[in-house]
């Protein structure tokens, strides 16, 4: 199940100020080794194969990427880079070490439609959500300021 927490907009000046959202909240980080070991309970590939191939995917995903390919993976999504550049006055004035100002890695997950035409990710199918349970436990600034006995 996916967890959220809700929380107030307190932005100054926006329409929605005081209205209430949720934010998922997660709750791990799942490692290369992690995913090996579940994938190998899963199948009769040993965990040792699976971190080769997944350290070998991020290398040649690199590889592409910085060659100016999307990389696609059936099933999870396709990877491309995007840049951000600052304004140059004329196309002669543009120059790469100055006006390509950062980049980064843009993920579109594989989607699918349905009959009614609305598109679905695929790596949310099946998803649940729920509010994180409420913690119930109060600290007191002016008891942690006490000396101990």
């Amino acid at each position: 199940m996916i967890t959220y927490k809700l929380y107030q907009d307190n932005r100054r000046n926006n329409p929605n100020k005081g209205k209430w959202y949720a934010r998922a909240i997660h709750v791990e980080t799942i490692d290369t080794n992690k995913l090996a070991a579940v994938i190998q309970r899963n199948c009769t590939v040993k965990r040792s194969d699976v971190v080769a191939v997944i350290t070998e995917l991020v290398e040649v995903m690199q590889d592409e990427l910085q060659s100016g390919k999307r990389v696609k993976l059936d099933g999870f999504g396709t990877f491309k880079i995007n840049i951000k550049t600052i304004g140059a006055d004329t196309a002669a004035d543009f120059k790469a070490g100055k006006h390509i100002v950062g980049s980064r890695v843009n993920f579109f997950p594989a989607t699918t439609v349905d009959g009614n035409k609305k598109r679905h990710h695929t790596l949310l199918d099946g998803a649940q959500f729920g509010e994180t349970p409420k913690n119930d436990v109060v600290t007191d600034k002016e008891d942690d300021d006490q000396p101990n006995p």
